[in-house]
This record gives C-alpha cells, sequence and structure tokens, in this order.
C-alpha cells in the first residue's frame, strides 16, 4: 500500500455544523453535521437503554447501562 487515505466519512468536527474549508476542498471527503448516528435503529436502541435502566432504578436493581463519569 502507498499509505493514503482514498476516503474519509466525518460526522464530527469543529464548529459544526460549519465545516472546516480545509476539508471541504477534497473530493473524496464526506462530511455531514453530526447526525450519522440519527437513525430510527440508533433511536430505539438509546430508548431500550432507557427504560431498562429506569426499569431497574424502580426496582432498587443495579441500572444495566451506568452512566461513568467524566
Amino acid at each position: 500500500t502507498d499509505k493514503t487515505i482514498a476516503a474519509a466519512g466525518l460526522d464530527v468536527y469543529e464548529n459544526e455544523p460549519h465545516a472546516p474549508d480545509m476539508l471541504t476542498a477534497f473530493p473524496n471527503v464526506v462530511l455531514s453535521p453530526h447526525i450519522g448516528g440519527h437513525t430510527l435503529e440508533s433511536h430505539t436502541a438509546m430508548q431500550d437503554c432507557v427504560i431498562a435502566n429506569l426499569t431497574a432504578f424502580f426496582a432498587g436493581n443495579p441500572l444495566p447501562y451506568p452512566v461513568k463519569d467524566a
């Protein structure tokens, strides 16, 4: 291989939704303003995690999907 990147798809970049000029100049770069994860499947999975956490919490059980401290 020649160690070059053939193309890139970026969903997160600084100062969204305004894409940096240095990235928009490349014809082989696809940019989306942090929306790549907005699918029916991802939202359903997030809802399932929230419901599981709430169910466990109100039952006095450990949370299956705890949010870790930063």
